[in-house]
């Protein structure tokens, strides 16, 4: 990944340029993170389409108080909570939505199904409620620190160690009980 310091100079100075260097720097990791909360290729795909655009329109604003991943990661967390509210104002419940992300799962590209293991820490995952699957996502799979969490998420280090802690004992006891 190029400095986060060369791609906010090329903002500034070509706003294009700078934004095309944003966009082939963060898509990739953007959209699995993405993926990993909203399972669908397709969900996540416009979600992502959305925090570019967000990202786009508000760049003159940011404002340099965090780096600029944990701006766009802020971004991208909310997209995809507005994605799951938008979808409870449907009426559908939290345990609908996970268990539709479970199936979704099982008929996605996402996972070697060959491994049954690889496929039960995901549902484990999934399972999670909505805060917990946030931090656990962000911390394992992106490994960031707890810092940078709190910054995205707006909570604090010591909120996000407990939802951690008890992600990682929710995995465990999803896997071993099923």
């Amino acid at each position: 990944m190029i400095n986060e310091n060369k791609i906010r100079e090329a903002c500034t100075s070509n706003r294009d340029r700078g934004f095309k260097l944003l966009m082939d720097n963060f898509q990739e990791p953007l959209y699995y993170y993405i993926r990993r909360i909203v399972v669908s290729h397709e969900d996540a795909e416009d979600i992502l389409q959305e925090v570019f655009i967000k990202v786009f329109r508000h760049l003159d604003h940011f404002r340099n108080e965090s780096s600029l991943s944990t701006w766009i990661y802020k971004i991208a967390t909310n997209e995809c909570l507005r994605f799951f509210n938008a979808r409870k104002e449907g009426v559908i419940s939290a345990e609908e939505i996970q268990e539709e992300l479970i199936g979704k799962l099982k008929t996605s590209d996402y996972v070697d199904y060959e491994n049954e293991l690889a496929v039960k820490f995901q549902e484990a995952i999934l399972s999670l409620p909505e805060k917990q699957r946030l931090v656990f996502n962000l911390r394992y799979y992106d490994e960031l620190e707890y810092e940078e969490i709190a910054r995205i998420l707006g909570s604090k280090v010591e909120t996000l160690k407990v939802n951690y802690h008890y992600a990682k004992d929710k995995i465990k006891e999803y896997i071993i009980n099923r």
